[in-house]
């Protein structure tokens, strides 16, 4: 079991990590109000990012205290249009799920939470996923209709997600 102690320990580490990751160019990482449990995160998407490229979009890793037992919760605060984004900003991406059998049958537990992900993989895990949307099990139906029935529109609307971001950095 992880006591707050330890999961204070193990955040201050990866923190320190990723803010000294030159490698990580693309991604920023703070703490909001000395919180060690609140992450503000920047994601610069490259360029070559097939629909988001160029955009800067702020989140919120918010983590919980018997962490890396359970996941954190990402949430964007940039609006962001995306089939596995909820409309108040919400990740839905199955690595941010808990470790325990969906009751759906979607997702496999080795899909789930594992203690092994960092902050870091969860972050390139949904720049990856900004690429390679997952219209299959959504959490914006709106946003998934749009991605399979309508792709010009859609990234005409990603498009005008990443101009507004760039207007609210």
């Amino acid at each position: 079991m992880s006591s707050p102690a330890a999961s204070t320990a193990l955040l201050r580490r990866q923190l320190k990590e990723m803010q000294g990751d030159k490698d990580l160019s693309n991604i920023s990482v703070g703490l909001i109000d000395d919180n060690i449990y609140e992450w503000e995160v920047m994601l610069m998407i490259s360029d070559d990012c097939k629909f988001y490229g160029g955009g800067f979009f702020r989140a919120r890793l918010s983590f919980p205290k018997d962490y890396p037992l359970m996941p954190p919760k990402m949430q964007f605060e940039t609006p962001i249009w995306h089939p596995n984004i909820y409309p108040d900003g919400n990740v839905c991406i199955s690595i941010l799920h808990p470790p325990e059998e969906d009751k759906y049958g979607y997702e496999s537990v080795q899909e789930r939470w594992l203690p092994i992900h960092t902050p870091e993989s969860i972050l390139i895990s949904v720049i990856s996923m900004l690429s390679s949307p997952n219209d299959e099990s959504p959490a914006n139906v709106n946003a998934a209709r749009q991605w399979r029935e309508d792709p010009t529109g859609f990234k005409k609307q990603v498009r005008k997600c990443v101009r507004d971001s760039l207007e609210m950095c």
